[in-house]
């Protein structure tokens, strides 16, 4: 099953999408952090697009889809960006392909 979730920053309210598991055409989504837009965004590695499209088939390389910048890194789950306070998971989650 590959579930998206939601998490929320018990200090400002901040809220992100992580997505676990496999889609459809194998690809999978990984949650990178921004540090310097202070934002979470969901990039596509792998799967059927990674077969066409090298740069797709790891983080290493990509940018941030907000602001452009290379220094994402992947997002631990538990620190905000915003405010560097705790991210929890709300139970909030549905299924994606």
């Amino acid at each position: 099953m590959a579930w998206k979730k939601t998490y929320r920053c018990q200090s400002c309210g901040y809220q992100a999408e992580d997505y676990e598991g496999k889609g459809l055409f194998r690809q999978s989504i990984t949650s990178v952090s921004c540090p310097d837009c202070h934002t979470i965004q969901n990039i596509v590695v792998g799967g059927i697009i990674a077969d066409v499209a090298p740069s797709y088939r790891s983080e290493v390389g990509r940018l941030c889809l907000n602001c452009g910048s290379d220094n994402i890194r992947i997002w631990d789950k538990k620190t905000c960006p915003k405010c560097q306070g705790k991210m929890i998971f709300t139970g909030e989650k549905s299924f994606w392909t």
